[in-house]
């Protein structure tokens, strides 16, 4: 049975690097350019994502205000979140933690590693 990632990133040579890793691993890839737009497509989806991997620096909304939001609703309370940043600071690692994220991987990934990640926090 395939997962079904979201990926929400600004960039989209960040967003193709991420689909074409995730694709090559048999995972199904449904992206978003920022947090508003993850917000849209999540709500369009058909079935949850098993994993949402975010992005933190973003236009319109940032990837700390999409996750407060994802975890406001009931239904998307138990989604691991990844953050997925070139921030290392450690009081937005904990204000990531406190908004509900998962875990937290620093740019750029190891494809390995990542894939490692998605497995772990989805089973």
């Amino acid at each position: 049975m395939s997962r079904t990632v979201l990926t929400i990133d600004d960039s989209r040579t960040m967003r193709e690097m991420l689909r074409a890793t995730l694709t090559s691993q048999g995972f199904i890839v449904v992206q978003a350019e920022d947090g508003a737009h993850g917000i849209e497509v999540l709500e369009g989806m058909d079935v949850e994502p098993d994993v949402i991997i975010t992005d933190i620096n973003m236009p319109r909304k940032d990837g700390f205000q999409f996750i407060e939001e994802v975890r406001v609703d009931p239904r998307r309370r138990a989604i691991p979140i990844l953050v997925l940043t070139t921030e290392s600071d450690a009081e937005k690692k904990q204000r990531a933690r406190t908004a509900g994220a998962t875990g937290w991987i620093v740019k750029p990934f190891d494809p390995v590693k990542l894939v490692d990640a998605i497995n772990r926090v989805a089973a």
